[in-house]
């Protein structure tokens, strides 16, 4: 059985129940899985669901047995529109890709969370215990999160978005939810910023057990868990024995670690290429070694508006030797100086799986016009960054690009690059009629502390 440990060394090892209600660990860092298991003989030709149960079932022995993994799985991925779950297209020759959006909030954090709600419900009802989530979002995610959890008994959920920062269609798939266990912040700040307060709230530790937190952002392990089943998933299908390189548009680094974590298991992955948009501090990462902390820039692929990548911990603990207090001085030091950087050696071990590249909005805008010009494909910002920045790969063969987003969430941005305004589907086309709730609150951890405290029940 698989047990977790923090990355920064200090926190006491914990089963993936635990680390599933957990979130943060108590010393601030991330859990990890002690070992990296080997992925078993899942057949690509199982459904999708029934594959996700035999990657993720070594992650969760102990917590939850192989017919429970199943049983919530198959409820997870019969709320996806698509049947085959996560499908692929080819766009030229070279490039795959991976369409990650046909969730109910039309973003490839569907697939996570729609199993993540389950999993907190099954276990807090075998507990017989209640939480509260507390959670930041660039754009995605809180939609995400609040489809999965709102209406659930044990829960109350409280996103926190940066005010004015999210595209229209994202703010309204958390604002217009209906649900007494749901409450919308939109913060006078950036994604940072909430992300900064929210982990603050998890570093009160008399906070953290008055309300008996909760995280649902990719700090938990179980939403990287999920994640892993789709680089698997395009390993077995694209792949076909035949090795592949993932680009993945990259805010909080969660999704594109997920697929280290498969090629880890054993997925057959050679390169995997962070994208970023204007903030491109994760290219600054790959490409000098170095991270120096900038003002966020607004852009057209919002998600990715980030300059401290949470995530992004859980690969300094594998390069810095899983040495925990290496990991928490070096972190300490990036947010004290704003800036640090790993060594040449370092560097030299990261090139060899990993590749960073960055578009402009102009760049974006550019992928997008092309893309539907010589194939027909629309693309949102984010995946067009994707895109973009596997085009600048062309000696690696078949590249799957992780098609992040509808383009439909940004439509704006996708009418601007094609002249064309891409529909909301069915479930959402009445989005821009209903009823607006948030509040909006000032860049202040107390001030946050004290509306949770409010909106619990």
């Amino acid at each position: 059985m698989i047990d977790y440990i923090s990355t920064r060394g200090q926190a006491a090892r914990l089963s993936f129940a635990d680390v599933l209600l957990t979130g943060l660990a108590t010393d601030g860092g991330l859990y990890v899985p002690s070992k990296w298991p080997s992925k078993d003989n899942s057949s690509a030709e199982q459904p999708y669901a029934a594959f996700a149960a035999d990657v993720m079932a070594p992650f969760v022995e102990g917590s939850f047995s192989r017919d429970e993994l199943t049983e919530l799985t198959n409820a997870a991925y019969s709320t996806f529109s698509h049947d085959d779950v996560v499908p692929f297209i080819e766009l030229d020759d070279d490039i795959v890709l991976c369409e990650l959006f046909w969730g109910p909030t039309l973003a490839f954090k569907d697939v996570a969370m729609q199993l993540l709600g389950r999993l907190f419900d099954a276990e807090l009802g075998r507990r017989g215990e209640r939480v509260t989530i507390v959670g930041a979002t660039s754009g995605d995610t809180g939609s995400a999160a609040i489809e999965a959890f709102r209406d659930r008994d044990n829960v109350d959920i409280i996103i926190l978005h940066p005010n004015g920062r999210t595209s229209d269609v994202q703010r309204r798939q958390m604002t217009t939810v209906d649900a007494a266990n749901v409450h919308n912040i939109a913060l006078n700040g950036t994604f940072d910023d909430c992300q900064d307060i929210v982990k603050a709230l998890f570093a009160d530790t008399a906070f953290r057990s008055e309300v008996k937190l909760a995280a649902v952002n990719s700090i938990n392990w179980a939403r990287v868990m999920a994640q892993v089943v789709y680089y698997h998933w395009a390993a077995s299908k694209v792949g076909r024995g035949d090795q592949i390189s993932v680009t993945v548009p990259t805010g909080n680094f969660g999704n594109v670690f997920a697929g280290r974590v498969a090629k880890r298991m054993g997925a057959n992955i050679g390169e995997l290429a962070v994208a970023s948009n204007p903030n491109a501090i994760l290219t600054q990462f790959f490409t000098t070694g170095e991270m120096t902390i900038d003002a966020v820039v607004p852009s057209l692929s919002p998600s990715m508006d980030i300059q401290v990548s949470s995530n992004l911990e859980r690969l300094l603990f594998e390069l810095l030797g899983n040495d925990g207090e290496a990991v928490a001085s070096m972190l300490e030091t990036f947010r004290a100086q704003g800036h640090t950087a790993i060594d040449a050696e370092t560097l030299s071990r990261l090139r060899e799986n990993w590749f960073g590249g960055s578009l402009t909005d102009a760049e974006t805008l550019d992928e997008m016009r092309r893309t539907y010009e010589t194939t027909g494909v629309v693309l949102d910002p984010h995946t067009a960054v994707g895109v973009g920045v596997a085009r600048r790969r062309p000696d690696i063969d078949r590249r799957v690009v992780m098609a992040t987003a509808h383009p439909a969430k940004f439509p704006d941005a996708v009418e601007q690059a094609t002249g064309v305004r891409p529909e909301l589907p069915g479930h959402l086309t009445d989005l821009f009629d209903r009823t607006e709730r948030f509040d909006v609150l000032d860049n202040s951890v107390s001030d946050v502390a004290d509306y949770v405290r409010s909106k619990r029940r």
